[in-house]
């Protein structure tokens, strides 16, 4: 079991496959010119599994893949399918550009649940937001996991004066669909030119919604990080991820584990520990993990403050939200 200081049992593990990318999202990657991580620098197949196992024999359940793009990765089917023969439930988040050609490997490695960043239904705005134009390859993709009953859900970071006038058409698409949508508060990272008159929050996205619909809320399960809502009538749902301003750090059971193989026990922390050189050096990394979970901060890795109107994000140390993995 991995626990920290405050009594939080940690047993999920989002696992970073790379910090490179096919899109060039300006709150994730903020520079078209992104020094990428060399390959011999990045956790190598043998070494993402042999990290997973150590995680999985301390009480890890649950693994989630991101990136970067996890699924732009070169020997990304050969992490999938390792990682599918262990014994939790194995997720990813992706910008499903590349789900087509990898769907095969998905479903042999147990995935049943799919997270897609897409921040707007509008092609021209996806093209300014991604700077590329692949916004029907994505809408096919996603109805291609719908169409073989993965679950799907949607992850759109919402921007005042961006996207934020089109959370209603958000969930209209849940009228017909077994899709969730997940809202997303804009958070500050490194580089993403954060400001709070950007971000959009809990409550006015709540508001928009039920000018439009009934509202029904759903009860959360333990250690869940966003709060969900029902639209009756509606086949999918909606939820809001509210870090900047409820955020979920009490219940929190979440670790990072970043492409080039450094722990962070929370995605705002200042400090990071170097499993992968420890690995590498056929050190015990039982023990750098288990001394990073307990050292966790209380709440938003002792960095950001509850009121984010006050927040000075220069003062903010931490990498790129690309680096980290979300």
């Amino acid at each position: 079991m991995i626990a920290d200081s405050f009594g939080r049992v940690h047993d999920y593990l989002r696992i970073s496959l790379t910090d490179n990318c096919n899109f060039r999202c300006f709150y994730c990657m903020p520079e078209e010119e992104y020094d990428f991580t060399p390959a011999s620098r990045l956790m190598q197949p043998a070494e993402v599994l042999a990290l997973a196992k150590i995680f999985v024999e301390q009480g890890v359940k649950k693994i989630r893949l991101t990136g970067g793009e996890p699924l732009v990765r070169k020997d990304a089917a050969e992490i999938i399918s390792a990682l599918g023969k262990l014994p939790v439930e194995l997720v990813i988040t992706t910008n499903g550009t590349r789900i087509a050609e990898m769907l095969p490997v998905l479903i042999e490695a147990g995935i049943k649940t799919v997270n897609i960043s897409l921040d707007t239904l509008q092609p021209e705005k996806f093209f300014m937001i991604t700077r590329r134009d692949v916004f029907h390859q994505v809408r096919s993709n996603i109805e291609l996991l719908l169409q073989h009953k993965i679950v799907v859900k949607i992850n759109m970071v919402v921007m005042k004066g961006l996207n934020d006038g089109e959370i209603k058409d958000f969930i209209n698409w849940t009228k017909h669909n077994p899709i969730q949508i997940r809202f997303i508060e804009f958070m500050p990272f490194t580089g993403n030119k954060w400001t709070s008159n950007k971000m959009f929050s809990l409550q006015e996205i709540l508001d928009v919604v039920e000018k439009s619909f009934v509202v029904l809320p759903v009860e959360s399960s333990p250690n869940d990080t966003a709060k969900h809502f029902m639209i009756p009538g509606h086949e999918g749902s909606f939820a809001i991820i509210s870090t900047m301003t409820a955020p979920f750090c009490s219940t929190c059971n979440r670790m990072r584990l970043t492409a080039d193989g450094k722990l962070k026990n929370c995605l705002f922390s200042d400090g990071e520990t170097d499993l992968l050189h420890a690995l590498r050096n056929k050190e015990d990394v039982l023990p750098l993990i288990m001394s990073s979970i307990w050292s966790k901060k209380k709440e938003l890795g002792g960095q950001l403050v509850a009121n984010f109107e006050n927040l000075d994000t220069e003062a903010i140390k931490n990498r790129s939200m690309i680096t980290i993995g979300g």
